[in-house]
């Protein structure tokens, strides 16, 4: 008998009223503002200006959604087009299903909208990013636990997670790996921000390297779950998809180090011409009040002048009038 475990909510929705608050919604919604908070503070400190990650995050976090939805349904359509399924059930995004991998490349789509509407590089901005998106996945994962889905095999472990009957799950103590994944991602994250200020990523290599890390944690914690899923060569789709899109990532970060070393001087321009123009102002300013310095001087010595040539030509009247005198 299994003494020590995690628990399981008893239901992943909380009415408020007429307004149900789904756990699964309010962790994915909790990880989209950490990451743009984190990626604001980290665009400020690359140069750019506050409220810039937000903006782009108006284009990328609803392409996002999108992408991760159509990727689950695509990968599992059996669950929304087979008989005795309701297609209807592929809208309902707050049941859970997102695939991180449409959802980043969906989102890039969208980032990069957003970024060329404001004149800004993608790759810098999701430099800047990266370490954010790992916190918010290490959030939206807990979305699962509320929804007790995507867990692992049966164990015994103190950290187990304890399943409650229900639909297409059995009762019993299985790997968290939701948790397994949570704190994989906030290593992530915290790898990024280590690696970004050691050897100064640019030009997109730190989110390759969130890429390529997160991917080699979650090609093990897909091999520990046991929900349904499409198996090639005996691996299970999202290994393969893990595998192959850590190769390119590694890839990518070798060959742009070579092409384009070292990270991007401006990565806002109108940042930077906002800079330029208090010191601009500045020097104005001086040179204004450099010129009725000048001006003063002058009259100050022509006065002097004056003073000067009237002391001199006081004894020649004074000479004058003794001789008037006389």
């Amino acid at each position: 008998m299994n003494l020590a475990y995690i628990p399981s909510p008893s239901t992943g929705v909380i009415d408020l009223g007429p307004i149900p608050l789904r756990g699964y919604a309010f962790c994915i919604i909790i990880g989209v503002f950490v990451a743009v908070w984190f990626g604001n503070k980290r665009w400020v400190a690359r140069g750019g200006t506050a409220g810039t990650v937000a903006d782009i995050a108006v284009w990328a976090v609803p392409f996002g959604l999108v992408g991760g939805r159509l990727y689950h349904v695509i990968t599992d359509y059996q669950l929304y087009f087979s008989d005795g399924e309701n297609w209807v059930d592929a809208f309902k995004i707050w049941q859970g299903g997102l695939g991180i991998w449409g959802a980043i490349a969906l989102g890039a789509v969208g980032a990069w909208i957003g970024c060329r509407r404001r004149g800004i590089p993608l790759p810098a901005w999701a430099d800047a990013l990266a370490p954010g998106i790992a916190l918010a996945q290490a959030c939206g994962r807990w979305g699962n636990w509320f929804n007790q889905e995507l867990y692992g095999r049966a164990t015994d472990v103190p950290w187990a997670l304890k399943i409650s009957e229900g639909p297409n799950r059995v009762a019993g103590t299985y790997h968290p790996t939701f948790l397994y994944e949570s704190l994989w991602c906030v290593g992530v994250a915290l790898l990024v921000i280590w690696a970004d200020r050691r050897f100064k990523l640019g030009h997109g290599r730190a989110f390759a390297l969130y890429v390529a890390a997160y991917c080699a944690g979650r090609a093990w914690i897909e091999y520990m779950r046991v929900d349904e899923a499409h198996h090639i060569l005996g691996l299970r789709l999202n290994v393969w998809t893990a595998i192959i899109v850590f190769a390119l990532a590694v890839t990518y970060i070798v060959v742009s180090a070579k092409l384009r070393p070292g990270r991007e001087e401006i990565v806002e321009p109108k940042a930077a011409e906002a800079a330029e123009s208090p010191d601009e102002a500045k020097d104005s300013a001086a040179e204004e009040s450099e010129a009725p310095v000048e001006s003063a001087d002058t009259n100050a010595d022509a006065d002097a002048d004056t003073s000067a040539d009237a002391i001199a030509d006081a004894p020649k009247a004074d000479g004058t009038a003794e001789a008037a005198k006389g």
